[in-house]
């Protein structure tokens, strides 16, 4: 076994002899090898490229980039991938309903004043109480007293040559001139209630006592005496009903629309106002005041719709603002009435507007002066809302809704406002304002109201100004002959100055701003304009379009007692520059 592990001890050596001759060899030719390099150019050579197992391709003989350090900043992160190239973003095309209003409302102009004159005529088998127009009149709708609504083509009918026989003539009551017709496009029935699947009878059907259509004429709203309120298709489909909102506890007088169009308002006879959600069809929130009939109810219109500049407060042309009057309401030209004041002195100096302007504030602002207030004498209904004052009217915010009641009242609503008592004051009445108002409306630019009254005068507020009694102040108060009997109907222009009020005998046109102060000097002045049609009837409802190029009138009592002349009339309204 010695002699074995010896043998194996001295293979070892030998070969670790071996070995170490064999580098030695080969540090000897490396050597060699570096020494005739020196001085030659080295090639460089190209990278190689090889297939790893995983499939991903390796690079072989090819150096990193060198990416210079900033010590500063934070150690540089891996490249990020490179983002996808967004494709070009098309822009979306206007929609016709979109060009139809551009086109409408491009070059509408103030004019200094109107004429109107009618053109076409459309018999009604009954009174008609209501009426209802797309924003480019294509759909013009009038409901009436036995329960249908009628969809009329105006434009074929202007454009049109077909006129009015011989009967529809003696029926409109049309003596001179000849008017036209307008084709009849649909109708429809306006139900009390939803058709039971039960039920084999038919509901039955109700005047339409209020219209309203969406500006497009997608949809359109009916009132019911029932105080249902019925949303019918207008355009697509027409007359298919859709949904019943109920809500109210009696006729539904009037309807308005929110300015977005996702939801209205009613008036109804009850007393009370209500605020539709139309995305759900459900009450937003209920306004109720004294419990007098509503005859109307209308949201403020936005500033910007209107055409004309709006006066705005303390701006360097608009002198400063006179002291007030205490009887500067009461006792203005405007509110002359020869059947219970004296004669004025024919020898005092006419006092301008400016001698009787009070101070301006609007919703949001600090009142300049803290007046008193004197309430009206005049009959005031149990558990109606007090007179708006200075302080609670600087708080409102500019989303006002008014409404008008039979009692004469005309009330105010701050809509932000959702608590019970707060947010809601009445508009001072003289104290020989009659109780009665059917009609009241905004200016276009939402700084005046009109409210027209039983003794044929038509009161003027500006909700800008302050008057004497700490309330939105009464500006004037204009007055028909005293032969033309109640003024009925009250709409206003595009241009925030005319306004066309309907009474017993005709309709005028007035100018406010220009009328009023000095009209009770000269007594023989004319102060408006007569547009014929309408004569010995009770005036339902008036509409003019937003380029007031058409007016449109109805007959109807609106379920109160007044006769009709069962006629609707088309008047084409000229612009007199």
């Amino acid at each position: 076994m010695d002699a074995i592990a010896e043998d194996a001890t001295d293979g070892e050596e030998e070969s670790n002899f071996d070995s170490d001759d064999a580098s030695g060899e080969e540090d000897d030719a490396e050597s060699e090898l570096v020494g005739s390099l020196i001085g030659q150019e080295i090639p460089v050579l190209p990278p190689t490229v090889e297939t790893a197992s995983n499939g991903y391709l390796l690079t072989l003989n090819s150096e990193p980039p060198v990416t210079p350090l900033d010590l500063g900043s934070s150690p540089p992160h891996p490249p990020s991938p490179s983002p996808e190239v967004a494709p070009p973003f098309k822009a979306r095309s206007p929609s016709p309903a979109y060009l139809r209003k551009s086109q409408l409302l491009a070059n509408v102009v103030s004019p200094k004043s109107y004429t109107v004159e009618a053109v076409c005529a459309l018999p009604h088998p009954v009174p008609t109480h209501s009426l209802a127009a797309s924003l480019c009149m294509t759909h013009m709708l009038t409901g009436s007293e036995d329960g249908y609504v009628r969809d009329y083509d105006i434009f074929a009918g202007l454009n049109g040559k077909n006129f009015l026989t011989a009967p529809q003539r003696h029926h409109c009551g049309v003596v001179e001139g000849l008017l036209k017709s307008a084709p009849l496009r649909y109708w429809w029935e306006n139900p009390t209630d939803i058709k039971r699947e039960d039920s084999i009878e038919e509901p039955p059907l109700s005047p339409v006592y209020s219209l309203l259509m969406q500006s497009d004429a997608l949809w359109t709203l009916a009132g019911t005496h029932l105080g249902h309120i019925n949303l019918f298709t207008t355009r697509h489909e027409p007359g298919r009903l859709c949904h019943v909102m109920q809500g109210h506890r009696g006729p539904v007088s009037a309807l308005s629309m929110q300015h977005d169009e996702q939801g209205f308002f009613s008036a109804g006879w009850d007393g009370s106002a209500i605020h539709w959600d139309l995305n759900t069809g459900q009450i937003v929130r209920n306004f109720s005041a004294h419990g007098s009939q509503l005859t109307a109810i209308a949201v403020r219109p936005l500033a910007q719709a209107s055409h004309t500049e709006t006066p705005t407060l303390n701006s360097p042309a608009a002198p400063p603002p006179a002291k007030p009057d205490p009887d500067a309401d009461a006792k203005s030209d405007g509110s002359y009435d020869p059947l219970f004041d004296d004669e004025p002195d024919p020898e005092a100096p006419p006092q301008t507007p400016m001698q009787l302007q009070s101070d301006l504030s609007l919703p949001g602002t600090v009142p300049h002066a803290q007046l008193t207030s004197r309430m009206s004498s005049s009959a005031i209904s149990k558990n109606a809302p007090p007179i708006l004052d200075q302080n609670s009217y600087t708080s409102y915010s500019p989303d006002i809704l008014m409404t008008a009641s039979v009692d004469g009242q005309i009330v105010l609503w701050d809509r932000r406002v959702n608590t019970f008592g707060s947010g809601v004051g009445r508009m001072f009445m003289n104290d020989k304002t009659p109780p009665w108002c059917a009609s009241a409306c905004w200016s276009a630019n939402g700084a005046q109201i009109y409210a027209g009254r039983r003794n044929g005068t038509i009161d003027v507020w500006d909700v800008r100004q302050f008057g004497s009694r700490d309330a939105p102040r009464h500006l004037k108060t204009l007055r028909n002959p005293a032969s033309s009997g109640v003024v009925s109907c009250i709409v206003a222009f595009p241009d925030s100055r005319h306004i066309a009020c309907a009474s017993i005998d005709n309709i005028r046109l007035w100018n406010v701003a220009e009328a009023g102060e000095e009209g009770r000097k000269s007594k023989s002045g004319v102060q408006f304009k007569i547009i014929p049609g309408h004569h010995g009837g009770f005036i339902s409802q008036m509409l003019v379009d937003p380029a007031a190029r058409f007016l449109i009138t109805a007959s109807g009592n609106r379920g109160w007692h007044g006769e009709s002349t069962r006629t609707v009339f088309i008047h084409d309204v000229k612009h007199v520059q």
